[in-house]
């Protein structure tokens, strides 16, 4: 999300197109996923699954982890950019990816098995099947969010 924010904002500074910023926003998902990271979830679909079926307490501090995420995420945004509106929208665009993830978790839309098949098989296939070392999937992360907040900051 921030990485997406930072992308969306800096293509529309240098650019003046929302399309294009937007665009990218959105493809930066992708970009990021590629690159392994830490999850607090198994998956996102095996989390909607037990949740679906289960709402003990584990599942409950999941969904709270990724609520807490997703409002640091914006309290950041808030903290290092200029605020513009946009910025939040390119942040949106940027987990599109993982809400049709959740969407297609939970309906089973021809489409978004399309796009699941994308997303989790191809895009993040070699993150999925290959153990990295803990800390080259938080170095990744922290690498992402400083180049975020020096992209958001200038």
């Amino acid at each position: 999300m921030l990485f997406g924010a930072a992308v969306g904002y800096k293509v529309y500074s240098l650019t003046n197109s929302i399309w294009l910023a937007g665009f990218l926003a959105l493809a930066s998902h992708y970009f990021s996923d590629l690159f392994p990271h830490a999850e607090y979830l198994t998956s996102v679909e095996d989390t909607i699954k037990s949740v679906k079926n289960d709402l003990s307490g584990n599942r409950l501090k999941e969904i709270s982890m990724v609520l807490l995420d997703f409002f640091l995420g914006f309290l950041f945004i808030f903290i290092v950019s200029t605020n513009q509106f946009f910025i939040y929208l390119f942040a949106v665009l940027a987990l599109i990816p993982d809400g049709l993830t959740i969407v297609n978790s939970l309906f089973k839309i021809r489409i978004l098995e399309a796009h699941q098949w994308f997303h989790g098989d191809i895009v993040q296939y070699l993150t999925k099947n290959k153990k990295f070392p803990v800390f080259w999937r938080i170095f990744t992360q922290v690498l992402a969010v400083l180049i975020s907040i020096y992209l958001l900051g200038n």
